[in-house]
């Protein structure tokens, strides 16, 4: 039976543009690493993605150019909206591809865990791209910003601070954003279509709470490794968001307790009830 080695199947996948190729490569991956057909070459060079894998085939522009969400009952609005979770999607594969690859001498576990989270977020880039399809809609279609390649490019040098800024801040603020759009969406006269994209952002919810959970665990097995306190995580992401704490937003408390925020944390944040 052949032998694969994981780090360069992960970097194959990483780095290409085309989201088909992207995508069949990581479920190849994901069924060889649980088939346990892979080995290990923690000693291999660690190659620098230093563009996003996906700006030959999108235009990338600044955060505030990016078409706004709104009109959600119009298929504008729903193309547009549909387009910008997709490209956190297609994003996130890459972020989970990037955290398996670039930080070595982990636990298999580690491994195992990002490579199923880019599994997954294939499966979400999926389910989304099927919904534009339906309305006549691309992905490349819509300008998009580089905001979530910028981050983990800016935490790649540090696990814990991966593990902070990606799965614990970034992600976990979806859980947060999620529940808002679906409440959004139900506010307008149910159609077959519109019931679609809330079916599939119920799904998205569910499993990424399990995405943060992994960052989570491997955040608070670093900090343990080191002697650190977990409390380093509001440090972490000031230095990276320095207004972060000044953020007036509604938490998703169920979601992010689940994941594994504890109640003086989320307190910290602005809950006013945590049980």
């Amino acid at each position: 039976m052949e032998t694969l080695e994981f780090f360069t199947l992960v970097w194959n996948a990483l780095k290409k543009s085309d989201p088909s190729t992207k995508l069949f490569l990581v479920k190849r991956l994901y069924t060889n690493l649980v088939q346990e057909r892979l080995t290990f070459d923690h000693e291999s060079a660690v190659m620098k993605c230093e563009n996003p894998s996906y700006e030959r085939i999108l235009q990338i522009v600044e955060p505030h150019e990016v078409p706004k969400r709104k009109h959600l009952n119009t298929k504008e609005g729903q193309a547009v909206l549909l387009h910008a979770i997709a490209h956190i999607e297609y994003s996130a594969i890459d972020l989970a591809l990037d955290s398996a690859y670039r930080f070595r001498q982990m636990p298999v576990e580690y491994y195992i865990d990002w490579i199923e989270v880019a599994n997954d977020e294939v499966r979400h880039f999926t389910i989304l791209n099927e919904l534009m399809k339906k309305i006549g809609v691309t992905y490349g279609d819509y300008p998009v910003h580089s905001a979530l390649f910028d981050a983990g490019k800016r935490s790649g040098c540090d696990v814990l601070h991966r593990m902070a800024v990606v799965p614990r801040y970034l992600e976990a603020g979806g859980l947060d954003a999620n529940p808002k759009i679906v409440e959004k969406l139900y506010s307008y006269p149910r159609d077959v279509f519109l019931s679609e994209i809330i079916d599939a952002l119920k799904l998205i919810l569910r499993e990424e709470v399990s995405h943060v959970s992994k960052g989570d665990r491997w955040f608070k097995y670093e900090a343990l490794k080191r002697g650190i306190d977990e409390d380093v995580y509001f440090k972490i992401i000031k230095e990276y968001y320095p207004d972060f704490e000044k953020r007036k937003v509604k938490l998703n408390i169920s979601a992010r307790r689940k994941a594994g925020f504890s109640c003086d944390e989320l307190r910290r944040m602005g809950a006013k009830e945590c049980d």
